[in-house]
């Protein structure tokens, strides 16, 4: 296993900063190193398509998983015999065994981002002012609910969104579940509902995933993506906060959220967040809002619409669910978290790694135009994870940006992916290993 270290470095140490990446790339580990750019131009390969797939995150962490990336397995044989050579380890000649624990009936290769029903989800209910009950474990199904509800008639509600990651070695990971928890707290506060605690809330995810762990996709074929929902569930008519409570927790394995090039297009008409509104908590009601633009973006072909802030329409906010960075030479900039963005927990991490990496992080306001002059723009969340921006439309001007190999966007995506899957040692304390 290699050491966060190896990428990270140490946070006092800053002459142990830097990539591994890079230092593979200018032959500091040089059987490892050579082996990598031996194969290049396959590595490449599988990121012109707009994606940052498994590939290069396996050949830099999961030595003998490299087989398992869609490409021939001829292609990458030299490849892993180099890598086994380096670590003194013996390549996988099977990358598609994974027998040492029951999976579910699922095509695995072929998982989209959709709803693939599992087995159990776990409730929790209180009456408004009350604490949370302790919850349950009930088989996945559908669940009666009051028409007079808070959540059907005045969209009070609550989402979150989180990721189980299985290892190699068949442990399963959650990456910073605490910081779900926190800002579900923080959404139930701005909208006046009763919210269970943080340790309630972490319990759930991992009851949720424990049961339901055959679900969990084998390494490198995908996640389980696990969505608690808080929602006002009372038999309540006037225009007030819910009388009852109900704390519901689900999951689904998913593959990748984007297929293809990423193509945005600047929306100038619709708005998705308010100063004084809901745009900085997971609220339901932020979502619907946004189905009309994203459908007439997809409509012309484009991938997904990124909003202006509704004050004066020059400044970037966010994607349709993703936050947004834009690189221009050693300086990373995203849009501050003001009330109107959602504080992503991907987008978090991604900072601190930068900032580790010894980038020059700023969370500033952007103008629309500076689109116009920057290297490479990427996306961050948990859905979409770190995922390349082809090109950016505004006012009919396209702009296109670099991908791939060498890019800031694919050496986050590397070393963030690297700790989620357990690859690379997590000396940040962000995983949370499933019992």
């Amino acid at each position: 296993m290699f050491r966060a270290s190896d990428f990270l470095g140490k946070l006092s140490k800053q002459s142990r900063r830097g990539s591994l990446l890079s230092k593979l790339r200018h032959g500091h580990l040089s059987k490892y190193g050579r082996a990598l750019q031996a194969n290049e131009a396959s590595v490449y390969s599988n990121h012109v398509n707009g994606e940052y797939t498994n590939c290069v995150r396996d050949e830099l962490g999961q030595k003998n998983a490299i087989l398992n990336c869609g490409q021939p397995r001829l292609q990458y044989s030299r490849f892993a015999t180099a890598a086994a050579e380096a670590y003194n380890i013996e390549p996988s000649t099977d990358g598609d065994s994974h027998v040492s624990e029951e999976y579910a009936n699922v095509n695995w290769d072929g998982l989209g981002f959709g709803l693939t029903p599992t087995d159990y989800m776990y409730i929790m209910n209180c009456s408004k002012g009350q604490k949370f009950s302790q919850g349950t474990l009930t088989r996945f199904e559908k669940t009666e609910m009051n028409p007079s509800s808070g959540i059907l008639n005045y969209g009070q509600g609550l989402i979150e969104g989180l990721k189980a990651y299985r290892t190699r070695n068949e442990r399963i990971l959650l990456f910073r579940p605490e910081e779900n928890a926190m800002r579900m707290q923080m959404g139930a506060e701005r909208m006046c509902m009763s919210s269970p605690t943080i340790e309630q809330f972490v319990n759930a995810v991992k009851q949720i995933v424990h049961s339901n762990r055959r679900w969990v996709p084998p390494p490198g074929k995908g996640t389980m993506y696990i969505r608690p929902l808080l929602m006002g569930n009372g038999p309540d008519l006037g225009v007030a906060p819910a009388s009852e409570y109900t704390f519901v927790t689900y999951a689904s394995p998913v593959g990748n959220y984007h297929k293809g090039a990423l193509n945005l297009v600047v929306e100038e008409k619709f708005r998705r967040a308010t100063p004084g509104g809901t745009g900085g908590v997971k609220a339901i009601t932020n979502y619907a809002i946004i189905y009309k633009p994203i459908s007439e973006a997809k409509a012309k072909g484009f991938t997904d619409v990124l909003f202006l802030d509704a004050v004066t329409g020059k400044y970037v906010e966010e994607a349709s669910t993703s936050n947004i960075f834009v690189v221009k030479e050693n300086v990373i900039s995203t849009p501050p978290t003001n009330g109107t963005i959602l504080p992503g927990i991907t987008r978090k991490s991604i900072i601190e790694i930068a900032r580790v990496l010894s980038y020059q992080v700023e969370e500033r306001a952007i103008l629309v135009e500076e689109l116009f002059d920057a290297e490479e723009v990427f996306c961050t969340g948990t859905a979409v994870v770190v995922n390349p921006v082809n090109s950016i439309t505004y006012q009919d001007k396209r702009t296109e940006y670099k991908r791939g190999v060498g890019t800031v966007g694919q050496k986050l995506y590397e070393i963030l992916t690297g700790i989620q899957s357990g690859c690379i040692e997590d000396e940040m304390g962000w995983t949370v290993e499933l019992d």
